[in-house]
């Protein structure tokens, strides 16, 4: 093995990702977490956040993509959006790909990261910052959905893993979360978001978060993509009172690709369609998931994998 820097990921705390560093871009600390910014040969920039890599300069469009075109295909015509969370501006680059876009609002807490990204990872926002049609907010999501009444067609929800007992993002992972964010949907509108990392040893979270948004939603959908930065398969939710995603035809998709000029560079119309099918194993671990996160008990994630609940 040739000698120099190297960074060391614990993915779980039983399996680690050793990654040579070129060279340190940044590191700090915003008034909420800890950031991280390297250099590699393999996947270019790195974006580390409280230690937990976030995206890779090659690789961060197949999460970006994934998680926000199925979703917005799903709608005949998405005019309004509203992004939780985001921070690296990539989020909001997808979604304003889509030309019936008229107006995003993003909101991520933590400005000082925002501002990290606009200087440090040009090539995640690309300029989407300053886009005419976004709104960047920078506030606690759930308190702004709470006090701002404006609906949207499509919501986006893009956060951290609620890993430990006192994580803020708990609270925005509970059947009330998920009820005022239907609130804020148009009629026909869809909510879209990550749901955590599908691995044999952590299988718990997502089956706890398809369970909660299915208490909410007529429609719960999940799907997953392979994320070459991150080493494993990553798990999306796409829920609706009106649009069932999984029924949408490839045709319909494909169609609505090519009427709207997007230039993907992972997705297509099969692929897209084949996300949605799940191994057996992960289908039985949905189907027999019990656990809800509430308010009164949201559910957290040790560092094991495991689910855990207040009582």
């Amino acid at each position: 093995m040739e000698y120099g820097m190297y960074y060391l990921e614990l993915v779980t705390p039983y399996e680690s990702i050793l990654r040579r560093m070129n060279k340190v871009l940044a590191s700090g600390r915003t008034k909420y977490q800890e950031y991280f910014i390297f250099d590699t040969g393999a996947f270019g920039k790195v974006l580390v956040l409280d230690k937990d890599v976030q995206s890779t300069e090659r690789d961060e469009y197949i999460y970006h993509e994934t998680l926000v075109h199925p979703v917005m295909l799903a709608h005949p015509r998405p005019r309004s959006v509203f992004v939780v969370g985001g921070g690296e501006g990539a989020t909001l680059r997808e979604v304003l790909k889509h030309p019936t876009v008229e107006r995003v609002v993003m909101c991520d807490i933590d400005d000082e990261l925002v501002e990290m990204a606009r200087k440090y990872l040009p090539e995640w926002h690309q300029g989407s910052f300053d886009d005419a049609r976004a709104q960047v907010v920078h506030a606690d999501a759930r308190a702004w959905l709470e006090a701002h009444p404006e609906t949207y067609d499509v919501v986006i929800v893009d956060l951290n893993d609620p890993v430990g007992e006192d994580n803020p993002a708990r609270m925005l992972y509970t059947v009330e979360f998920y009820e005022l964010v239907k609130r804020r949907l148009n009629p026909g509108g869809l909510m879209a978001m990550q749901a955590g990392m599908i691995l044999l040893t952590h299988h718990r979270m997502h089956p706890v978060v398809h369970h909660t948004v299915k208490q909410v939603f007529r429609y719960t959908r999940s799907y997953h993509n392979y994320i070459p930065g991150f080493m494993l398969n990553f798990g999306f939710i796409v829920a609706s009172d009106a649009v069932d995603v999984a029924g949408l035809s490839e045709g319909t998709v494909e169609a609505r690709i090519l009427e709207r000029g997007l230039q993907l560079k992972h997705l297509d119309a099969a692929y897209l369609e084949a996300m949605f099918v799940l191994p057996k194993d992960l289908k039985e671990a949905i189907a027999s998931e019990q656990m809800v996160s509430r308010d009164a008990a949201p559910f957290w994630l040790t560092e094991e994998g495991e689910a855990r609940q207040q009582a």
